[in-house]
């Protein structure tokens, strides 16, 4: 059978999408409705203007949420038109005008292909900006700021380079028992130790007070100490406040970025970044793989129509979102690495789809 497009897959083509962008419509219709009864205590309390919440808040949020729900669009869309042109019997009469269930499937991914292209473009191009404006909203009128709990924070500012911490207030971007050393091979070069650090912003860099330096770069060690020292590193106050989820406002070249100074550092927190990373590659990647199962559930005529199909269908795409964000867990435990967690539900669906398609009408 020829590859080329004909009148079917024009139709197929035409129904998939348009029934995406449907589900997409109606759904975020919905969510909107919902998030502002939820969230217009806070709009009213701290005095977000309407062209605010509009542009800022939900301008940004739609693109965010059409790709986070992208795999229940895809299968609403499959699943709702497909299980309609079964139930016309239209199935049964393109496969006996001599047009295979494979070549049948031609249309379908090439639809699939668009949302995936869709999804990535949005993932690496418009949603990081969209959620830098929106996260930025979400601070100033929706969420507390945020404040760095953590205790004896450890970072490795450059090879041999290493920071320490007691604690860190986020309020007023103060450092206890702050301390500097250089070591070379298995010897501390230096070691510059301080009761207070604090962050001065006319300079872009950190106020020691009460300070004590050892240096022992020569034969004869050397010692400085006084009340004040201004002295600039590689370590900003935005990098001890950024929340786990600023990582989804970077582009992908400031996502790599990100990825090496938090390795290079120890940050725990290179989980999230590395997570967001290959989520944006996966997410695109399954719409090939629920348009195969959406298509092998519907395209068997079924006694109980349309909703019988629905059902199992939305089912699967909660499951496969609901095991997407699940995995995540496997990562912050030290069970699998990033990658393997990530592309685990995808490996596992396609497994499902092959099953699926195996046993499809054919």
């Amino acid at each position: 059978m020829s590859s080329r497009f004909n009148i079917i897959d024009r139709y197929i083509i035409k129904k998939f999408i348009g029934t995406y962008f449907f589900a997409i419509l109606i759904f975020i219709g919905i969510v909107i409705i919902f998030d502002v009864s939820e969230k217009i205590d806070n709009f009213v309390e701290k005095g977000a203007s309407l062209q605010a919440i509009v542009v800022q808040y939900y301008g940004n949020f739609i693109p965010y949420f059409m790709n986070m729900f992208s795999p229940l669009f895809i299968f609403i869309a499959v699943i709702f038109f497909t299980s309609k042109l079964a139930s016309h019997s239209e199935i049964v009469a393109i496969l006996a005008g001599g047009i295979s269930f494979k070549r049948m499937l031609y249309p379908y991914f090439i639809s699939a292909l668009g949302i995936a292209i869709f999804s990535l473009v949005l993932n690496l191009f418009v949603i990081p900006p969209a959620n830098r404006v929106r996260l930025d909203f979400t601070d100033r009128y929706i969420k507390d700021k945020f404040v760095n709990t953590n205790r004896d924070i450890h970072l490795q500012l450059s090879p041999g380079n290493y920071v320490y911490m007691e604690t860190f207030n986020s309020w007023s971007n103060i450092a206890s028992k702050f301390t500097l050393e250089t070591i070379e091979g298995h010897k501390i070069v230096s070691k510059l130790t301080a009761e207070t650090a604090i962050w001065d912003t006319t300079f872009q860099g950190w106020k020691l007070y009460k300070y004590y330096i050892r240096d022992n770069s020569s034969a004869v060690q050397k010692i400085t100490q006084g009340e004040t020292l201004d002295t600039v590193i590689n370590l900003t106050v935005n990098d001890l406040n950024r929340r786990d989820n600023i990582v989804e406002s970077y582009n992908y070249t400031e996502l790599n970025d990100l990825i090496r100074t938090q390795k290079m550092r120890g940050d725990k927190r290179v989980i999230y970044s590395q997570i967001e990373k290959h989520t944006r590659f996966a997410l695109p990647f399954s719409a090939f793989i629920l348009t195969l199962i959406g298509v092998s559930l519907s395209a068997r005529k079924r006694k109980g129509g349309i909703g019988i199909n629905m059902g199992i269908g939305l089912m699967l795409s909660f499951s496969y979102i609901l095991f997407l964000r699940f995995s995540q867990m496997f990562v912050h435990v030290g069970a699998l690495p990033v990658f393997v967690a990530i592309w685990v539900p995808n490996m596992l669906y396609a497994l499902i789809a092959l099953f699926l398609y195996r046993i499809a009408p054919k």
